[in-house]
């Protein structure tokens, strides 16, 4: 049984977060994508911080790694040290195929590890695919209350 998916967008490409809300959209099974431009702003709307006191928890981070302020792998690190954020699903989101990259990125436990193609096509089947996992054939845990 498929349910309607929250997702945060860390992402500071306008056009790649436009590419990506548009398509997670079409696919129509995001009930909301919040954006968020780099890596501080992500952290501060987790953890309800400063102007976030009543951002609703997402299912699933879809996540950067070249961001500014504070980067995507630096990102990852924190939500997995913080108590009430290490079970939240993140999806590394990036235009990096370094290895490096990817084995920071999964010794910091991450679930997902995507590279963007140049492609647009691919980019947006990709984006429809990653959708259709996590709105239809993953089983979320349930929401607890906000």
């Amino acid at each position: 049984m498929s349910r309607m998916v929250k997702f945060l967008l860390v992402e500071d490409d306008e056009d790649h977060a436009e590419l990506v809300k548009r398509n997670l959209r079409r696919a129509r099974v995001a009930n909301s994508v919040t954006h968020v431009p780099d890596g501080v702003e992500a952290l501060a709307f987790l953890r309800r911080d400063e102007k976030y006191p009543d951002a609703e928890r997402p299912d699933v981070v879809l996540l950067d790694l070249k961001l500014p302020k504070l980067d995507g792998l630096e990102v990852l690190a924190a939500i997995r040290a913080d108590e009430e954020l290490r079970d939240l699903p993140v999806v590394i989101l990036t235009t990096s195929d370094a290895e490096a990259d990817r084995e920071r990125a999964y010794e910091h436990h991450v679930n997902s590890y995507l590279v963007k193609p140049v492609d647009f096509e691919k980019f947006r089947q990709m984006v429809n695919d990653l959708s259709l996992y996590w709105g239809v054939w993953n089983v979320l845990p349930p929401r607890t209350d906000e």
